[in-house]
């Protein structure tokens, strides 16, 4: 009888454990046709950035997200001497803004500035909508994520030299009550907004990476391409992050 429970009990722990780990890993991936990479270069210290943010968080609710559309908003710090600081803006993100121009695809730097799959876009100005899906077949990009470790592998349609893969936590539900500068005394609300961004140049197509902890409960998602040096995405995916570290959630 005691054996019975004794075997009882460990196939249960078992499968406990089995589940853990199950729940635990998550795969990206996309194949084929990539999905348009949407960039935001956005600031809470420039006026004429709230609409722009806000004209990005409709696709929240888009059901081509993830499908059509993968975008992203980088905030940088370039507003902040006018008097309030971007908490989300980061060093590397108006370099990453910059190196467009040093390549030739944007002719300034400003905010709000948008790149679509590389290039800048200024449909926005004009209230056109975004550009439609490239028909190439962008080979297949998986990427496994196992609790805070990510393994990044692309399979591409031609012989590359060296390629970059880069990856990009974002968060939503995000808010700021801006008391100076520009936008003073207005909330501001955002989505898509790159919490960490890191990269990796190898001529071996698979890259490994560590993600960061975040304690906040706002949800999250996970945003993988590759480009070569030039910054054109060759293949895209992104998905909303669920594991223990990241609970799972629903867009609203």
């Amino acid at each position: 009888m005691k054996f019975r429970h004794l075997t009882a009990l460990l196939l249960s722990l078992s499968f406990y454990l089995t589940s853990m780990h199950t729940h635990a890993v998550q795969i990206f991936e996309q194949q084929g046709t990539p999905p348009l990479l949407i960039e935001l270069y956005t600031s809470e210290g420039c006026s004429s950035c709230p609409p722009a943010d806000n004209h990005l968080a409709k696709l929240v609710n888009s059901p081509d997200l993830w499908k059509k559309y993968v975008p992203i908003a980088f905030h940088v710090d370039y507003w902040d001497y006018i008097g309030w600081p971007d908490r989300f803006a980061q060093p590397e993100f108006k370099a990453r803004q910059y190196n467009y121009r040093r390549l030739g695809k944007s002719r300034s730097v400003y905010t709000p500035g948008w790149f679509v799959d590389g290039k800048e876009w200024r449909g926005f100005f004009q209230r056109r909508d975004y550009p439609q899906q490239q028909k190439a077949n962008g080979g297949k990009l998986t990427a496994e994520l196992d609790n805070n470790q990510l393994i990044v592998t692309y399979q591409p349609t031609r012989a590359h030299q060296t390629l970059i893969a880069h990856i990009a936590v974002l968060g939503f539900d995000l808010s700021s009550k801006v008391t100076a500068g520009e936008n003073h005394g207005r909330l501001l609300k955002h989505q898509f907004v790159v919490l960490d961004k890191q990269q990796k140049a190898q001529l071996d197509y698979q890259w490994e990476f560590t993600l960061p902890e975040f304690r906040s409960p706002n949800r999250k998602a996970l945003v993988v391409w590759v480009s070569p040096r030039d910054q054109t995405p060759l293949q895209v995916t992104g998905n909303w992050l669920n594991n223990e570290k990241y609970p799972p959630t629903v867009a609203k």
